[in-house]
């Protein structure tokens, strides 16, 4: 029997987006969203993933400052639905200590982990985390914030699950609506029927508490079937909210999530002024895996052979890695923490040094990083004239990488040639030549490889113009 996320669960209730397997809902949806402008690129240049391996994240919910939030979230879900939620929520802990957030982090630092880390702002209603948590002392809420500020965003972005997580707050008053019905949990009906003012409204309002405890973010989450229904509205919101709070221009965030065989590759949406001085997008970052590691309350567990087996050839992390898609996990805190058992992080630990053990094209990125090199993937302006490239780059990204015919001029099949280097020039710099390199596995910022008659460059790729020229 196949297991559902709350995120698929809470996206089909009442007519919604199915956002993990079965039904064509999200698909639809997808096709409807604007990509807005998109340049011309030459078709003999293609784009690679970055240093031509592969992008995998982890993207980690309902976490916070301190609290367990499946602890207090549970009796407020089942308000509105109690056939549904009779986890005897008592004997969960109130809290995830800190403890287990450095000794999680510090481990994934040393195997290269990076992901998102969400922040809900007022968490189930129990405190803000740019204020006070009633149950801590405020010393214990700096300690937490200093945690993930100086030390996990160094690894994760931060991200608002909006503001709450259950009751939907009243961005006026600062106070949840006295409504205790699905329209007014975040997770189900909040955000069906508004219109993108609105939800910036709302996802600027979460963002701002971030802001306040001096967090950065690029990006949001969405809790449950928030936006589900409203995906367009949703996309413009992201990009208006992250402009209007944190001032960047190029936002993503996470809404979906596909176990079946459809395409899990990042959405650029709503692209617009890539001429200008205001050049500005939004990105769908797909996750590709279900919550299978402790589930999102850390009272069902999974397993590794999930994600991928012993033998390191079944599971679904093969399946994307095969398609060269960014393999973006998916999990929820609790699930990691496991009402202090920890299994579901044991879990985590077996599918990354079998990740690591399997395949030597991997690279661990935040979603924030995924998201900027999709953006540059499909947004830069390629020319190609005889032996030179040229680019232009409303986004800067690292580890750009391009494949191009090496051993000839395009549309001169009567010239052959033989690449003797590569050199990137920008005005106003002096030239760079990239180093050659023996193969694509070799291949880091700054170099250039032969492959089967083919030049392949990976440099950094700077916002402007610049060449890159075949020698």
């Amino acid at each position: 029997m196949q297991r559902f996320s709350r995120r698929h669960l809470l996206g089909t209730g009442a007519g919604g987006v199915v956002a993990l397997a079965g039904g064509g809902g999200v698909q639809q949806h997808a096709a409807a969203q604007e990509a807005g402008e998109r340049p011309r690129q030459d078709p003999q240049v293609t784009v690679l993933n970055p240093q031509a391996r592969v992008p995998v994240s982890l993207i980690i919910d309902d976490s916070t400052c301190l609290v367990n939030l499946a602890h207090f979230a549970i009796p407020q879900f089942a308000e509105v639905f109690p056939d549904r939620y009779q986890q005897d929520w008592r004997k969960l802990p109130r809290e995830i200590p800190d403890a287990f957030v450095r000794e999680f982090g510090e481990w994934c630092r040393e195997h290269g982990v990076k992901g998102k880390y969400s922040i809900v702002p007022c968490p189930a209603l129990v405190g803000w985390v740019d204020r006070d948590m009633p149950g801590w002392t405020r010393q214990q809420l700096t300690s937490s914030l200093d945690l993930v500020r100086d030390f996990m965003s160094v690894d994760w972005d931060i991200h608002p699950e909006m503001v709450t997580h259950t009751w939907a707050i009243n961005t006026k008053t600062g106070r949840p609506y006295p409504e205790r019905t699905e329209a007014f949990q975040e997770n189900w009906g909040f955000s069906v029927g508004k219109s993108a003012d609105e939800l910036t409204d709302y996802l600027a309002y979460a963002l701002r508490i971030l802001k306040n405890a001096g967090l950065a973010c690029e990006g949001v989450t969405t809790p449950g079937g928030f936006g589900s229904r409203v995906m367009p509205q949703l996309a413009e919101a992201t990009l208006e909210s992250c402009r209007d709070v944190y001032g960047v221009s190029l936002s993503h965030y996470f809404r979906n999530l596909y176990t079946d065989q459809r395409s899990v590759a990042p959405l650029v949406q709503r692209a617009r002024g890539l001429d200008s001085d205001d050049p500005q997008c939004v990105v769908s970052v797909v996750g590709c895996t279900g919550d299978w590691f402790g589930g999102w309350d850390g009272l069902e567990i999974g397993t590794a052979d999930q994600f991928i087996t012993a033998d390191l050839l079944g599971g679904r992390l093969p399946e994307v890695i095969a398609r060269e898609e960014p393999v973006v996990m998916v999990c929820h805190w609790p699930g990691i923490y496991c009402n202090g058992q920890r299994d579901g992080f044991r879990i985590f630990q077996t599918v990354v040094q079998r990740l690591h053990e399997g395949y030597d094209n991997l690279l661990w990125m935040k979603p924030s990083e995924i998201a900027r090199y999709e953006a540059a993937r499909q947004l830069t302006g390629i020319r190609r004239a005889d032996s030179c490239i040229e680019l232009t780059a409303p986004f800067a990204t690292r580890r750009y990488t391009i494949r191009t015919p090496g051993d000839r001029i395009p549309g001169q099949p009567g010239r052959p040639v033989r690449t003797a280097g590569v050199r990137l020039e920008r005005e106003g710099q002096a030239p760079a030549d990239l180093r050659e390199v023996d193969g694509p596995r070799r291949l880091t910022e700054g170099t250039w490889c032969r492959d089967a008659g083919d030049l392949i460059a990976c440099f950094p790729l700077e916002r402007g113009r610049c060449t890159v020229r075949l020698l």
